[in-house]
């Protein structure tokens, strides 16, 4: 499954600091818990290409593109 595949998945995403300082992304689907744990720097990273790619999202969608997000998909 590629980035631009589209998946009837539906996850609870959670973020927020551990208690030793690590920012985790914590992804819970059907028979999954994946932890992700990420030293503040990475996160800030993490943030900077979400917001990249939400950007470039809402361009796409206003030149008529594809857009839309993963049908299913709870935060």
């Amino acid at each position: 499954m590629g980035i631009n595949t589209q998946s009837d998945i539906a996850a609870d995403l959670q973020i927020g600091p551990t208690s030793v300082g690590m920012v985790r992304i914590y992804v819970q689907a059907d028979g999954i818990d994946l932890p992700l744990d990420f030293d503040p720097d990475e996160a800030d990273e993490i943030a900077e290409e979400l917001r990249s790619a939400a950007e470039a999202a809402r361009a796409l969608r206003a030149e008529g593109g594809k857009g839309g997000g993963k049908p299913g998909r709870k935060r």
